[in-house]
Parts: structure tokens; sequence; C-alpha cells
């Protein structure tokens, strides 16, 4: 099974700087649970300058979900805004944030909306 979440999290990091964020700071902290097992992706934000970090740091808005749901947000088989609603999807803090940060996630099929 492809892991779509730590490639997602690697290329955003390869880019070191996202055009799409160029407005945005802060930072998102994702934990992504596969059973007692929950991964942390630390994603800090500089008017587009992105680092990435598995730190379990403090941060403006921090999104809970399986593993499994975010892999199909990062693979372009699920809808993070959907997720949400549907409570699937756990969030603290800045939700504006969230929002402009969804945009990096794949459409349908891989592609970008």
């Amino acid at each position: 099974m492809t892991d779509f979440a730590t490639e997602f999290f690697s290329a955003l990091e390869a880019r070191r700087h996202e055009p799409l964020l160029e407005k945005e700071s802060g930072t998102l902290r994702f934990d992504l649970t596969s059973g007692k097992r929950t991964t942390r992706w630390l994603i800090e934000i500089d008017k587009g300058d992105v680092s990435i970090s598995h730190r379990n740091g403090k941060a403006d808005c921090v999104v809970r979900a399986k593993k499994s749901l975010f892999d199909g947000i990062a693979g372009g088989q699920q809808n993070a805004m959907t997720a949400v609603l549907r409570g699937e999807v756990g969030i603290e803090g800045d939700r504006t944030l969230l929002v402009r940060f969804q945009k990096l996630f794949p459409g349908p099929q891989g592609k970008r909306p």
C-alpha cells in the first residue's frame, strides 16, 4: 500500500517554498493515527517558505485523523473538507489556516483543483 501521507509531506518539504501559501504564516500539526500509533507532521509556514518535522510541538492548528483517511486525502481519493464535515477529522485552533493549506491536497485522480 502506498504511503501517500509521507509522499505528500516529503514533496512539500522538497519544494521548500509553496507559492500557494505566500500570504500565509503559521504552524499546522497533523496527528495521524493507525491503531495505537500516532505519526506527527509539524508544518511551519512563513510567507510560503515551508519546513516540516515530526516534532510534537505546539501549533496554530492541530488536525487529527486516521492515517488511512489522510492517505486518501493526500492521494486524491478523499476530499479534506468533506471529511471534516462528516466529523472524520478533528481540528483544534486556527481553522482558516487549514482551509488555506487544503489547496495543496490533490483533487480527484491526483490532480490539483
